[in-house]
């Protein structure tokens, strides 16, 4: 494909955001975005383990097309993915002990994370050479950060308002997210037909 990178960059950043536009990756999304150091610090291990293992797919994908073994792509991208985010863990164990209990179980729910998985793939779908997946990685997690921490924001910020109890808890998350959701489906107008 012959995209220019600040286009990459704005489609996936902003136009199709994984969590806000497409809708992937929700689990981790709605489920750690109650404080905002949380939802950065998750956003930042996505991120790392999105561009890693973008990076990685890009070069394996080269080398299943070497062999004419594409039929392995799927798995060999898991595979990737799964390395990345046990590493990332071992990482934040040692190095964080309070960060891995706060992450707890959505940490290696990473390796099942359909954002993590779905970079590779959109990538490879849409023949980007090397320096286009980078950007498209760095971008489509940047976002998926971005789009964690601002509803890491509007939810603390609910914590200090007078929320009927009717509406707190999952149904206010729920509201907050579609609203976020709605609002970056304004940024659809700028994709052009081009």
């Amino acid at each position: 494909m012959n995209e220019s990178l600040g286009h990459i960059f704005v489609d996936s950043f902003l136009i199709n955001n994984f969590v806000l536009c497409v809708c992937l990756g929700m689990c981790s999304f709605l489920g750690l975005s109650a404080k905002f150091s949380t939802a950065w610090r998750m956003g930042v291990s996505v991120m790392f383990v999105i561009t890693v293992s973008g990076i990685l797919s890009y070069g394996m994908n080269i080398v299943l097309v070497m062999l004419h073994a594409e039929y392995l792509r799927l798995i060999v991208y898991i595979v990737i993915i799964a390395a990345t985010v046990q590493l990332t863990e071992m990482f934040i164990k040692k190095n964080s002990p309070a960060l891995f209990r706060e992450l707890g179980v959505y940490l290696p729910l990473i390796t099942t994370n359909c954002a993590v998985l779905a970079v590779p793939l959109f990538q490879t779908a849409r023949n980007y050479n090397f320096v286009q997946s980078t950007v498209f990685a760095l971008s489509a997690s940047g976002g998926y950060c971005m789009a964690m921490c601002l509803l890491a924001l509007v939810r603390e910020r609910t914590e200090l308002s007078d929320v009927p109890s009717l509406a707190r808890g999952t149904a206010l998350t729920l509201v907050l997210a579609s609203v976020l959701s709605m609002a970056f489906m304004g940024f659809a107008g700028m994709g052009g037909g081009g």
